[in-house]
């Protein structure tokens, strides 16, 4: 066992241990870092967030955590979660124009479940969707480990016959990610590509930063070029001046495009985007699971812990 498969195993057990949990919660320097990347377990601090990000000029995309659920009632909760969320978003004037949408992950609506699965995550989607399209606002479908790819993107094709702003996000280190830009850069299509957290086989995804970074800027001219509404999800400055650069090559107006960051990470560039007349929108998870969050997004990939410590140390 290398190095990082120690820091990704040490920090997966800590992620199950409410004990580390509550002395994280209850240490006043902790809990403030934990309130830099996740602003609450409630969705009334949320909502708040959101406001303050759209005073600003930026948009947001609001992710309620979990993730793996193989308990009906808990599907259902996570959906009526949802359905709560935006219902309050509605009512703080913030679904308007999409200024604030949703995103939400297929495991957390039961797509895990034995037998009907699928069929479960699909209605209790279709349930958020209604709600979201009556409120004015639009659903994104997080992407997950490569085994649920091609089950999210048929439920992605299934969902978009009655809401077709449905999002789809695309991870650049996988292999068939390429294609899958060509298949989904059609007319209206909005799709978020980010490089992807997980920790994948060879045999399907690339291993180099490099490698990823190539494909990022290989997918990214496919959808640029193309006839949907890319999400430009990086950190990386040179991305995002490349980002910049194809959408100019491609004629595209400010409107067409979005980038999308974090909530936490780089803030004074986020808003330094939008203050350029860009489109930014923020990622913000919240949610009582926001412990086993931070530390499977690090597990997932150890060098999401300098990402993370990269975020603290630095506003811009």
């Amino acid at each position: 066992m290398d190095a990082s498969d120690l820091l990704r195993n040490s920090l997966l057990q800590l992620s199950k241990q409410e004990r580390i949990r509550d002395l994280v919660e209850k240490t006043p320097v902790s809990r403030s870092v934990v309130r830099r990347f996740v602003p609450g377990d409630q969705h009334t601090e949320v909502v708040g967030a959101a406001g303050e990000i759209a005073a600003t000029g930026r948009l947001s995309t609001i992710d309620y955590l979990g993730e793996d659920t193989t308990d009906l009632a808990q599907a259902k909760q996570t959906r009526d979660a949802y359905l709560q969320l935006i219902t309050a978003l509605r009512d703080a004037g913030l679904t308007e124009g999409g200024t604030a949408e949703v995103s939400l992950k297929l495991s957390a609506l039961g797509q895990a479940l034995p037998g009907d699965g699928n069929k479960i995550a699909l209605e209790l989607a279709h349930d958020i969707c209604t709600l979201a399209d009556l409120a004015g606002t639009t659903v994104t479908l997080d992407m997950e480990d490569h085994t649920t790819t091609d089950l999210t993107l048929e439920a992605l094709r299934e969902l978009r016959a009655d809401f077709p702003t449905l999002g789809a996000v695309l991870q650049s280190y996988l292999h068939r990610t390429e294609a899958d830009c060509r298949d989904l850069a059609g007319t209206g299509s909005r799709v978020r590509l980010c490089k992807g957290a997980y920790k994948e086989p060879e045999s399907v995804a690339f291993q180099s930063r490099s490698d990823v970074d190539t494909s990022y800027v290989r997918c990214l001219k496919v959808l640029m070029q193309g006839d949907g509404y890319p999400m430009v999800a990086t950190h990386d400055p040179r991305l995002i001046e490349i980002a910049g650069a194809l959408a100019a090559k491609a004629g595209r107006a400010a409107t067409s495009f979005e980038y999308q960051m974090l909530y936490g990470i780089r803030p004074e560039e986020q808003k330094r985007i939008s203050d350029r007349g860009d489109q930014m929108r923020v990622y913000i998870p919240y949610g009582d699971d926001w412990y086993g969050y931070l530390m499977r997004r690090m597990a997932e990939k150890p060098a999401n812990v300098m990402f993370f410590l990269r975020g603290l140390a630095t506003r811009g």
